[in-house]
């Protein structure tokens, strides 16, 4: 019919926005490949260091790692099925589409136009005879409605016997010329139809070519379409890749390796009664051996001061050490973890997501790990403390200096550090602290942490908070 070829054409400019939604699909594909294996990265990362950290130790340690090592390749997949997806898929619509489709300076685009063009210099003969056609079925219409008029007219008039003979003359008149016209409009009418009727068949082959040339135009890009989703699917599809069944069939076998007995019996030489032990000789007074210097003698026959257990807090992190008594993380990779942690809640259902908790401030996140050190004091003697306020004469008191007294100012740990001696104060960095005294010849500065401890501690080891 005249006009619905328009819906053809349409499809045209259809097949180039479908190429754009399909682009738009694999790119929002693409991002989530790409943030998922950056959230495995984070998570492989942050507890893979709680798990070397932790108590857990020997062949199920191992095993648990896997875990860890798993997720990182994985993320590696990931990696490259985004790039596939951009780098190949992407970009290969995106180059179908710019040669499939030309823009005209005009706006629209070359192969609609010529479409178009097509069925309407296909249409235009056909139509025109066809609005001949209406336009002689309307006078016939017309022709016969004016017959049937005149007649009533005339049968009226016949029945009047107040009608003159003339007057009844001209109806009939009427009657005759409305018969006239009715012969001669319905013989217009199908000589119109079968004009039309004869145009038909060349109409219909023509509009049939133009029609086909679309039908091509578009088979081309579904067939295009199905070739790229194939692709897509090829990406995607990582139970066909070798390495990826790898990367299980190895954590299977790590697993499996996990021995309890083994753990067992490394526990047991290491840390149970297997370990060596040094039991209690006699040992010959010595002078050297039993002389003692106090901490201020002992710091002043030294050069300087020797750095221990030093983290430092850029991008570079040291080795984590496996002795201190909580395990300080960077905030740019590792959650921040208070003691109402939940390591399975969802994400969903702390409103947040991984990035957002990964930028958390830096936070203890183990108070318990493997080698932790134990008190081998065991006397049954209350234990002295030598910061205690309880001493009467206050002799005890090693922060008993001529130094003038200084303002309290807030300062944050930049190194790990370990007291050596029972005066010293024990921190990590990333701490925060209250300097009591200002730093000494020696290069010590009294302190106080938040929880009340009160000891000395090396002033180049702090920075003050601004």
């Amino acid at each position: 019919q005249v006009g619905n070829y328009k819906r053809t054409v349409k499809r045209i400019d259809d097949g180039h926005r479908l190429c754009n939604d399909l682009m738009n699909c694999i790119h929002e594909r693409a991002r989530i490949e790409k943030v998922y294996a950056q959230q495995l990265t984070e998570w492989a990362k942050r507890w893979k260091q709680l798990v070397e950290k932790g108590p857990q130790y020997g062949t199920v340690e191992r095993a648990w790692c896997a875990f860890m090592s798993e997720a990182e390749k994985v993320s590696e997949l990931h990696l490259e099925v985004k790039g596939s997806l951009m780098n190949e898929d992407f970009e290969k619509i995106k180059n179908w589409q710019k040669e499939a489709f030309h823009k005209q300076m005009m706006g629209g685009f070359k192969e609609t136009k010529e479409a178009e063009d097509g069925f309407r210099k296909a249409q235009k003969p056909w139509a025109k005879k066809l609005k001949e056609v209406e336009a002689a079925k309307k006078a016939y219409h017309a022709a016969c409605k004016e017959e049937k008029l005149a007649i009533s007219r005339e049968t009226n008039s016949k029945a009047d016997p107040a009608l003159n003979p003339e007057q009844l003359k001209k109806l009939q008149d009427k009657v005759e010329r409305s018969k006239q016209d009715v012969l001669k409009t319905k013989e217009k009418y199908e000589k119109s139809l079968k004009e039309l009727d004869n145009a038909t068949p060349q109409y219909m082959e023509n509009m049939e070519q133009v029609f086909e040339q679309c039908q091509q135009f578009e088979e081309k890009r579904l067939r295009f379409f199905r070739e790229v989703l194939l692709e897509v699917q090829k990406h995607l599809d990582l139970s066909n890749v070798a390495s990826y069944k790898n990367i299980y069939r190895e954590l299977e076998q790590n697993i499996k390796t996990a021995d309890a007995v083994e753990d067992l019996r490394w526990f047991r030489a290491n840390q149970g009664p297997g370990m060596s032990m040094n039991w209690p000789q006699f040992e010959e007074w010595s002078a050297d051996l039993n002389r003692t210097l106090s901490r201020r003698e002992k710091k002043k026959a030294s050069d300087g001061v020797t750095l221990t257990g030093i983290n430092q807090t850029g991008d570079q992190v040291s080795q984590p050490n496996k002795h201190s008594s909580s395990l300080s993380v960077q905030s740019n990779t590792v959650q921040s973890v208070q003691s109402s942690y939940n390591p399975f809640e969802d994400e969903e259902d702390t409103g947040s997501t991984v990035s957002e908790k990964e930028d958390n401030k830096i936070k203890n996140v183990s108070s318990y790990e493997k080698n932790q050190s134990y008190p081998t004091d065991w006397s049954d003697e209350e234990s002295n403390n030598p910061f205690s306020s309880t001493d009467a004469n206050g002799d005890t008191n090693p922060f008993d200096e001529d130094t003038p007294p200084a303002m309290e100012v807030r300062v944050r740990a930049l190194y790990d550090y370990e007291g050596q001696e029972q005066d010293e104060l024990s921190f990590k960095a990333g701490d925060e602290l209250t300097k009591m005294e200002n730093e000494d010849e020696q290069g010590w500065c009294k302190g106080r942490l938040d929880n009340g401890q009160v000891g000395l501690y090396p002033a180049n080891y702090v920075e003050p908070i601004q």
